[in-house]
């Protein structure tokens, strides 16, 4: 690691298909459960695919003003975000000190749908005044800043299904460049629309899996047929050590290392060189060496080119030992959101030394080189453990967190 600055971990919070908290997400996360489900909405009615990993509502927990200023996307985030901070009780954190780094890769669509078909519907007075605050993608590091009364900075990265996971890289970053002592850093998402569903499966990215939802999403697996689109937001409190055990804080991971990478390839396909790369800057950064890797929590969408390059790798950078999980086989993809929900289930694992399952992982791709975690939660040892996450334009970010 840069210097002598440790990063903690020291509280979590997430809004998921699994449950409107990050206790209920991950004790389903681990008892295997599917948060994926037919869409009976009427708006769906008429959908190519109709079925996804949608969140629950979060707006009876928050103010009136907020459930009327806030978009989805939004208020997903203030809820998982004012989890990991009421956990990390970093309330008498110093403002000047204290960031949020929250990305998102689409923003408020929800609400840029509805105004475009009030403006088509009603005329211009018909669109509400909050629209560009509702629909913009700096909106949720923005409202969350204001409720922490974080004035060190409110970053939103936009980098595709990379970008939760960049917003903790962004704040390792601030932290280690001594800009904050103290971040709020994760993803959100709320685009199951309408325009989304469609928009993917016009490309054949989806599963199809109509006729049995909880078992679409298999990553790894011969049989797999595409991703599910999910929603939610994961938040961690991100921390330096001194300012963590100065307050006396519970320490539950390190952040120890990370990389990002751009592959300069295609706007879709993913180079699977580069991700290899991406995972060996991510433990050159951290100190490590492949061998040191107890488990990987795979990006893994389960579609069939796309979890074979990752598995070659794992395989490549981190060496078939290692154990892989995929828990998007229950949430879905967060797109977002996936990677610091991918954190948050790591730091997890490592601390209660169980790894989540990949559900539905039935029938093993021939092909692939590497120990999927399946039938159940697998006990682990692992003190040390990488997560990834990969994003349509070739973004590419590793993170690499360790047992406290």
């Amino acid at each position: 690691m840069t210097g002598s600055t440790r990063i903690a971990v020291t509280g979590w919070g997430a809004v998921t298909p699994l449950g409107v908290d990050a206790d209920e997400t991950w004790r389903r996360m681990v008892a295997g459960e599917s948060g994926v489900r037919r869409l009976e909405e009427d708006w769906a009615a008429d959908l190519p695919v109709r079925i996804a990993g949608a969140a629950p509502s979060v707006a009876d927990l928050l103010p009136v003003r907020e459930q009327r200023r806030l978009d989805r996307a939004e208020q997903l985030a203030m809820v998982a975000g004012r989890e990991a901070w009421a956990m990390a009780h970093a309330a008498g954190s110093d403002p000047d000190r204290t960031a949020v780094v929250i990305g998102s890769a689409i923003g408020g669509l929800w609400t840029t749908i509805e105004q475009q078909h009030r403006l088509e519907e009603g005329g211009p007075r018909r669109v509400s005044p909050h629209t560009v605050t509702m629909m913009m993608a700096n909106g949720a590091a923005a409202w969350l800043s204001m409720a922490l009364g974080a004035r060190a900075g409110a970053r939103a990265p936009v980098s595709a299904c990379a970008s939760g996971s960049e917003a903790i890289l962004n704040a390792r970053e601030m932290i280690l460049a001594g800009t904050a002592d103290v971040v709020v850093a994760g993803g959100t998402e709320a685009c199951v629309t309408p325009l989304t569903l469609s928009a993917l499966a016009q490309t054949r990215a989806l599963s199809r899996r109509e006729d049995d939802p909880a078992r679409a999403s298999r990553p790894f697996d011969r049989d797999r047929d595409g991703f599910v689109l999910g929603e939610g937001a994961a938040v961690l409190v991100l921390e330096r050590e001194e300012t963590a055990r100065q307050r006396g804080a519970t320490v539950h991971a390190w952040l120890e290392g990370a990389a990002v990478t751009s592959d300069a390839y295609d706007i879709v396909a993913a180079d699977p060189d580069n991700q290899a790369r991406t995972m060996r800057l991510a433990l050159a950064s951290a100190g490590r060496s492949g061998r040191d890797v107890g488990f990987v929590h795979a990006h893994a969408t389960s579609t069939p080119l796309g979890d074979l390059n990752e598995s070659r790798a794992i395989r490549d950078a981190v060496g078939s030992h290692a154990a892989v999980t995929a828990t998007k086989s229950m949430t879905g993809h967060l797109l977002g959101a996936s990677g610091a929900l991918g954190a948050l289930a790591t730091v997890r694992a490592l601390e209660e030394g169980r790894i989540p399952p990949t559900a539905n992982f039935e029938t093993p791709d021939p092909e692939l080189e590497v120990d999927v975690v399946a039938g159940g939660a697998r006990p682990s040892e692992a003190t040390l453990a990488m997560v990834n996450a990969f994003g349509f334009g070739g973004h590419n970010v590793s993170l690499v967190l360790s047992r406290a």
